[in-house]
């Protein structure tokens, strides 16, 4: 952070211009290299996520490490396409051995892949060693492979990177049908007779190239996070597939963006680790704001629904008062409320008043009192709770007391069409199994004529 702190205003303004003129060659191949790297691996790595296999990814990055020390023994060289092909071997190596184990011991898959992670990890490191010890003029930067070093990456490096993120969203887009279906449930692919163990290695070589690749950019500790961050912030806004890989896509680009500028301005931070704090800082924003599964949205529907149930309670309690003086008596004050319902006098007061603002009660000076408006509510809603008291009672064998508990949560979601079901169920029964009528439907509207005169009666003098 020192070195954003060094930058004032002004300075910071000239960087992000000089950044988009691009005269330095290197950093559009970054940036280019960032963008095909984010996209290519979002759209891979949501597979493997919706297939839960979301650690594959990390195994086989690690499990490219011995591989790539390997070529470079072998052939003294660090161009990409030694490098590439020997993580490939080395990486598939270690994707057989993950799903061999699991089919043939009983060894649980994921104790293979952590076996297989450990094993080529601690492998690659020790051959990384031994480089170390070699005399040989071009083995420095080999221990970059770890975390990712994009300022090293060279025209040849972004051009294999292009030809595997060109080739990985080429084959998605061919055989996107069968990936979906393969994703989503194997088992009926089989018997339409798609061919499951070619597309699942297909998958698996794809995954295994965009992983290769993308070790000079971000390492093989974060190589994960690339794959299966941005589908897992995806899943936050959508529900349907192509907008999650469309998402997915964008979210791995528009992170591949802001940490090349980051890695710009402050030259000591590296690209890749900022890509992958990038991402996790549009995951968090996802998990938070998502419009339709965002934290904030469902705190907000659950608080909603708190004040739902807290108001109906009142309601209802209102009408069972009312009911017990055959709807002479209206007016209530708190403490009668409280010994049917046991509330904070607070909290009490706090609803009462939302519900005065709601005209579904009003007050008055010995209490409070169901408004026309109210009683049709609280009819309503005293007739589902007796309805579905009786379905337990009848079709599940519940005592009074347990189905009273239970009609509690259900009176406040039934619909109407569920009501009426239920009556029907129950033979338009007229008693619940406490022994209390319950409200027709049909007679919602004469209780609030009747009612309503009988507010009329009392006048003023209650007011």
């Amino acid at each position: 952070m020192q070195d954003f702190e060094l930058l004032h205003p002004p300075s910071l303004w000239y960087n992000l211009q000089l950044f988009w003129q691009f005269e330095d060659i290197n950093v559009l191949w970054v940036l280019i290299g960032s963008i095909l790297l984010g996209m290519s691996a979002s759209v891979i790595g949501a597979f493997a996520f919706l297939r839960r296999r979301s650690l594959i990814g990390d195994a086989l990055a690690h499990a490219a490490l011995p591989g790539v020390m390997m070529a470079f023994i072998l052939f003294q060289t660090r161009e990409p396409l030694v490098i590439f092909s020997g993580a490939l071997v080395s990486s598939f190596l270690g994707f057989f051995i993950i799903d061999w184990l699991p089919k043939n011991t009983k060894i649980k898959p994921d104790a293979a892949l952590a076996i297989t992670l450990s094993f080529f990890f601690a492998l690659g490191l020790m051959l990384l060693s031994y480089i170390q010890g070699l005399n040989i003029d071009n083995k420095s930067g080999l221990d970059k492979l770890l975390f990712g070093q994009a300022a090293a990456m060279t025209s040849s490096d972004i051009t294999l990177l292009g030809y595997v993120a060109v080739f990985t969203l080429l084959c998605v887009a061919l055989f996107f049908n069968k990936l979906r279906l393969i994703a989503f449930n194997a088992s009926y692919a089989r018997t339409l007779g798609v061919s499951v163990k070619f597309y699942e290695i297909l998958l698996a070589l794809l995954i295994v190239m965009t992983v290769v690749v993308g070790l000079q950019l971000v390492g093989v500790v974060l190589m994960a996070a690339v794959l299966l961050t941005p589908i897992a912030a995806a899943r936050f806004w959508s529900f349907n597939l192509n907008s999650l890989l469309a998402l997915s896509a964008f979210i791995g680009a528009l992170s591949a963006l802001i940490s090349t500028q980051i890695s710009y301005l402050a030259p000591a931070m590296p690209t890749g680790p900022w890509m992958v704090v990038s991402l996790s800082v549009l995951f968090i924003l996802s998990l938070l704001f998502a419009p339709q599964k965002g934290l904030l949205k469902r705190y907000l529907q659950l608080r909603t629904l708190r004040h739902k149930v807290a108001k109906e309670n009142i309601l209802r309690t209102l009408y069972k008062l009312l009911e017990r003086r055959d709807f002479k008596q209206h007016d209530f004050n708190l403490a009668e409320i409280q010994s049917l319902r046991n509330i904070d006098t607070h909290k009490l007061k706090t609803w009462l008043q939302r519900l005065c603002k709601e005209k579904l009660i009003e007050s008055s000076s010995k209490g409070f009192r169901l408004t026309e408006r109210g009683l049709k509510h609280a009819t309503a809603l005293t007739r589902r709770h007796r309805l579905w008291e009786s379905y337990l009672n009848q079709q599940a064998a519940l005592t009074p007391e347990q189905a009273h508990l239970q009609a509690e949560r259900i009176e406040h979601i039934l619909t109407a069409s569920q009501e009426q079901q239920l009556a029907e169920e129950l033979a338009y029964i007229e008693m619940d199994p406490h022994g209390n009528p319950i409200p027709k439907a049909e007679e919602s509207a004469k209780n609030n004529d009747a009612h309503r005169q009988k507010l009329n009666r009392a006048g003023d003098s209650n007011v």
